[in-house]
């Protein structure tokens, strides 16, 4: 059996270390190849990865019409709901294992973590096309178990990436996090195509069989010996238990009041955030006769990776006030989803969607960044993680509330308003962050800030980004991008 290096889990350890708090050490002496043919394998592995998991998250406002349609023929009471919480609890559920599947890796390894999270969707996939039409057993196989698969293979598909580079880095998480986006431009097409030709049964076993090529990249991940990274586990025989804990939850981040001011808009902002990227096909067949429903969803993926990529760019830029920016985000954001429902254009539509999708990447990009500002290299990965766990609810919940609304009043007026209202909210509240003072340390900016800006300027997603289609089960990534984070992400 080979041995891989182990990856460092004592996130709080105050060892010095040229990269902490689960990123890589590079020792004095040895590094990363930073190429060959092998590094190369495992960046089209961790892109193929990125794509296949979001591509597929992004892409269930799809699934969600078909099944919101079933529930509504058998009777369940507020189909809308029903039917949207089962693409919202993967992304939260997604989100909410962000800090633990990053523990996961220095305990499981790389590998077995991704091969584990890719075998637990295909699973719950395939056990979902057994069960299109019991909307609860749906909520486990596709809301939670396919979420937990994402989750623990999206964080070794970016950690990997450490043990391959040093001096590209930076690019290449950028490249690699933009295959959500790629995926997603494609996905709901052929996703709907299925759909019509087989029915949704055949759309989760056929995805199941996709789903099968994130087993097959997880088993590129094997770390490089002698590439300088060192995984220690967490010793059973002295603090194993307590040694988890404290790589789950940071209590030192929370005494940072700029942080903690940020980490609580989140979750406001993110309320309703998701809510049109849910919703948006459903809206678009009630007002829209003859176009083409995916073309919204693709635009927003294509303007995502887009502005992933230049905030991500300007958030290196000396001077820039990256709060300030994610404020605008959700500013802009906030007023163009109250806005949506009294459209009646479908190419001003369009527009709209290109725009959402723009400061949507803005937004996942300046996660990263902003962590780093805020808490320096020793406790961002932690932070980002905590921030999305504390988030994964109220996404959760918003979308399953503004279908709950659209059931009642048969409109989605009132739930792209109140959805629109919730990130102008949580911007404002983010001005209080100027009125604490910044305590903290003064840390070099080391590969941590390369691998955190790229990481996040891609998807948080969780949140990965596709909100055009009405569905952008992330970022995130996701993220998630947040998953990696929080080990060796």
């Amino acid at each position: 059996m080979d041995i891989e290096p182990k990856e460092d889990s004592d996130l709080l350890s105050k060892t010095k270390r040229a990269e902490r708090n689960g990123n890589l050490r590079h020792e004095e002496n040895t590094g990363p190849p930073d190429g060959g043919i092998r590094a190369y394998f495992v960046v089209m592995g961790s892109f193929f990865t990125n794509g296949l998991v979001f591509g597929v998250i992004n892409s269930y406002s799809v699934i969600y019409t078909v099944l919101e349609a079933k529930l509504r023929a058998q009777g369940v009471l507020n189909s809308e709901s029903s039917a949207s919480l089962v693409g919202s609890l993967t992304f939260g559920t997604t989100f909410i294992l962000s800090p633990v599947s990053g523990v996961l890796t220095g305990i499981l390894g790389l590998r077995m973590t991704a091969v584990l999270g890719g075998s637990i969707a295909v699973v719950g996939l395939f056990i979902s096309s057994f069960n299109v039409h019991n909307v609860y057993v749906l909520y486990f196989t596709y809301g939670i178990m396919y979420g937990v698969g994402a989750s623990l293979a999206y964080t070794p598909s970016l950690a990997i990436l450490g043990h391959y580079f040093k001096t590209n880095l930076g690019k290449v998480n950028g490249l690699v996090t933009v295959g959500s986006s790629v995926f997603t431009v494609f996905m709901p097409a052929l996703m709907e195509y299925i759909i019509k030709k087989h029915g949704l049964e055949w759309l989760f076993r056929i995805l199941s069989l996709i789903t099968i090529g994130i087993v097959l990249c997880g088993l590129l991940f094997k770390p490089v010996l002698g590439s300088g990274v060192v995984v220690e586990k967490p010793s059973r025989q002295k603090d194993g238990c307590a040694a988890l804990f404290r790589s789950i939850i940071n209590v030192e981040i929370y005494k940072n009041k700029k942080y903690l001011m940020w980490a609580l808009s989140m979750p406001v902002a993110l309320f309703g955030y998701f809510v049109p990227y849910v919703h948006i096909k459903k809206f678009m067949e009630e007002n829209f006769v003859g176009v083409n429903y995916n073309l919204p969803l693709q635009s927003i993926a294509i303007t995502s990776g887009i502005g992933r990529l230049t905030f991500g760019f300007l958030a290196d830029r000396p001077g820039i006030d990256k709060i300030l920016l994610q404020q605008i985000s959700f500013y802009i954001i906030g007023s163009l989803t109250i806005i949506l429902p009294f459209v009646q254009s479908f190419p001003l539509l369009i527009v709209i969607a290109l725009a959402m999708g723009l400061f949507d990447g803005a937004f996942i990009a300046l996660i990263g960044p902003i962590a780093f500002e805020l808490c320096a290299s020793a406790h961002a990965a932690q932070a980002i993680g905590c921030m999305l766990g504390m988030a994964a609810t109220p996404i959760c919940v918003g979308p399953a509330i503004g279908g709950y609304l659209y059931g009642i009043y048969q409109s989605y007026t009132l739930p792209f308003v109140l959805a629109g209202i919730s990130p102008l909210v949580g911007a404002t509240m983010m001005f209080l962050v100027r009125f604490f003072k910044s305590n903290r340390s003064q840390e070099s900016i080391s590969t941590v800030h390369v691998s955190l800006n790229s990481t996040f300027g891609n998807t948080f997603g969780v949140l990965q980004m596709s909100i055009g289609d009405g569905n952008r089960f992330s970022s995130s990534g996701p993220f998630a991008c947040l998953l990696s984070s929080c080990n060796k992400k």
